[in-house]
């Protein structure tokens, strides 16, 4: 049976699944991701144990396996090429030796990663030009342009929580004025509430309960939430703006207002509105989309 590893190395967990060129999924495999634990060469046979794991459940090896992680990839899908503050054992690190594989293992950002496996086999399948945000402690990105993946000159393309929607806002990481992942992103929500709210869930929970000051707050990071995605539809076109990531778990109260708002700025000279879809290919989509941009890099469409 031909098949391949996708492996998505998040900061908190490792996802991985065994899946067909035709989408069916073997198995899944999820565990702790410990970047802070052990040495480098200990920590690159913990992954390489998830990888020999799902190969002996099957008949044989892998055809191809892909790794998805934060950061920018090399253009060339080599590895990580930059990334600060967190998981920095992945810059520079080549996998097809951790693997033991004579071929690439080509790898990808983590958010490029998650879009691949929503148009492949989630909210966006079948779609050839979309635009994904996730929505956690930050904001990451994806497009999709005549069905290929963005990936900009250097690989940094896609860093959509990083559009300035505010240039008097403060800076991100990436030295931009008032991002959108500032402006909604859950990492600046006691900033943004003045400590009233220690979490978006919080503040969530509060605004559908009715509390004045928790609508204040969050009907103005939809407001900047939709001035962005409104932005990134005229700038890209796409069929769909598909929407994942925890703080989507807010359904109706994010969904609801969001749509209200894009109903009054949306540019619709065509007449139909872009959907905005949250994403259904679960916690398992970046692993999904490694696996799915190892199949494209092996047939040379990446």
């Amino acid at each position: 049976m031909t098949y391949a590893i996708g492996i998505d190395l998040g900061g908190t967990r490792i996802k991985a699944v065994a899946v067909t060129p035709d989408g069916d999924i073997l198995e899944k495999v999820m565990r702790r991701t410990d970047d802070d634990e052990g040495d480098d060469a200990t920590w690159q046979a913990g992954v390489r144990g998830i990888a020999e794991g799902l190969q002996a459940n099957r008949d044989a090896p892998a055809d191809h396996i892909g790794v998805a992680g934060p950061g920018i990839a090399a253009p060339d899908g080599r590895c990580i090429t930059w990334m600060v503050g967190r998981m920095e054992r992945l810059v520079g690190l080549e996998w097809a030796p951790v693997f033991g594989r004579d071929t690439r293992v080509p790898v990808i950002n983590d958010a490029h990663a998650a879009m691949l496996g929503e148009v492949w086999l989630g909210a966006a399948k079948g779609c050839d030009d979309v635009v994904m945000l996730t929505l956690g402690t930050g904001v990451g990105g994806a497009i999709l342009s005549g069905g290929r993946l963005l990936q900009g000159h250097t690989g940094r393309a896609g860093h959509l929580g990083h559009i300035s929607l505010d240039p008097d806002g403060p800076k991100s990481i990436t030295n931009c004025p008032g991002a959108l992942e500032h402006a909604i992103g859950n990492y600046t929500i006691k900033e943004r509430s003045n400590g009233q709210f220690a979490s978006t869930h919080e503040l969530i929970d509060a605004y559908r309960a009715g509390d004045k000051e928790a609508a204040r707050i969050w009907l103005k990071s939809i407001d900047v939430l939709a001035a962005g995605i409104a932005s990134l539809i005229n700038a890209v076109d796409p069929q769909v703006v598909v929407l994942a990531g925890g703080i989507t778990q807010a359904d109706d109260a994010l969904f609801e207002p969001l749509n209200q708002r894009m109903d009054e700025i949306e540019w619709r000279p065509f007449g139909p509105s872009v959907p905005i879809v949250k994403a259904t290919a679960g916690e398992f989509a970046g692993a999904i989309g490694a696996a799915k941009h190892a199949l494209g890099f092996a047939a040379g469409s990446h």
